[in-house]
């Protein structure tokens, strides 16, 4: 069935907003297309992790697009595609060139482990995808290997070369913080970044399942002063809508983000949910609350009826995440959660 299908009268006007139980406005959905990875990276993926989401149960080119009208008439402005490595979800750039047109949105963006970069970048960015996040912990490719579980840091690279041709709003690189790589690799990173114009992110690890939980944290507090000083930087804003805060260089040709969920989070400011692959709306990455919108979706809901839901849903949103609180709680994993 076609969106084109659905003829029911929408419940809102185009100007109504999503608003959650504490006032803020969600307008930023991550929308997972897979929850399978070619990587294993050790802060996300068991090594032998094999229980994925049977293909039936994702949702569809057309249940996913149903969805993105739905919310855009409610009043999101942004959508993420993520894994999963997302690249691995076949006919990709047909589904982008679907959400681009949405009215609405006004952001379509991916996040990518980068393995699949160079022969996708062209498609995904005629197809209407304007960013691109893409995780590069270490330029050390014995590292890379080691963190990642496969010898595959040239294949990223020339991704990464081949996106910079493609005419991109922008290009962030997204490293996690690690005890045994970051402190001695973030001036490499940096001095690769810089030369290329890409914005470099530091993230600290979640403890979301057991992989999550096995990494370590590392603070990011000491390490942002540290480069404060080094380049000169100050407070910032880089286009996005994330909760990254930035360090920019005077001129503003240089930036660098921290995402900091526990050494200073920002759950006051949250204004994304996600959609699992197989449907289920997750309102918090930090705690386990969701909903199912497959069921209602292959039940034959009306529009009013399913944006009645999203209302209803995001009631429900937590105030703050659980990442401190009750770590053991967290059993999914981020792949099967939406980036």
């Amino acid at each position: 069935m076609k969106l084109t299908d659905w003829n029911d009268q929408s419940l809102t006007q185009p100007s109504a907003l999503l608003q959650d139980g504490h006032g803020r406005r969600v307008e930023y959905l991550r929308l997972s297309v897979t929850d399978r990875c070619d990587l294993r990276c050790r802060y996300c993926l068991p090594r032998d992790y094999c229980k994925f989401e049977q293909p039936s149960h994702w949702l569809n080119f057309a249940e996913i697009e149903r969805l993105v009208f739905a919310f855009a008439r409610l009043g999101l402005k942004r959508v993420r595609l993520t894994g999963g490595e997302p690249l691995l979800r076949k006919n990709l750039a047909e589904l982008a060139t679907r959400l681009a047109v949405v009215p609405g949105i006004e952001d379509l963006s991916l996040s990518t482990n980068g393995t699949q970069l160079k022969a996708q970048a062209r498609r995904l960015r005629e197809a209407g995808v304007g960013r691109l996040n893409v995780s590069l912990d270490t330029l050390d490719r014995t590292r890379f290997a080691a963190i990642t579980g496969r010898d595959v840091l040239p294949e990223v690279l020339a991704g990464l070369e081949a996106t910079c041709a493609e005419g991109f709003r922008l290009i962030k690189i997204n490293m996690v913080a690690l005890a045994d790589t970051t402190d001695d690799e973030v001036d490499a990173m940096t001095a690769y970044c810089l030369e290329r114009g890409f914005v470099l992110r530091l993230i600290e690890t979640m403890p979301i399942g057991e992989a999550g939980r096995k990494a370590g944290f590392v603070s990011l507090q000491p390490l942002q002063e540290r480069l404060r000083a080094r380049y000169n930087l100050v407070d910032g804003m880089v286009p996005g809508g994330g909760p990254a805060r930035y360090l920019v260089s005077a001129d503003g040709s240089f930036q660098i983000g921290f995402i900091t969920p526990l050494s200073q989070h920002f759950c006051e400011s949250c204004n994304r949910v996600r959609l699992t692959v197989d449907g289920q709306l997750c309102l918090c990455l930090g705690q386990h609350n969701s909903v199912d919108l497959r069921t209602p979706l292959r039940a034959g809901v009306s529009d009013a009826a399913l944006e009645q839901v999203l209302v209803e849903a995001l009631r429900g949103k937590p105030k703050r995440h659980e990442f401190e609180d009750q770590p053991q709680r967290l059993r999914r994993l981020m792949s099967a959660t939406g980036g």
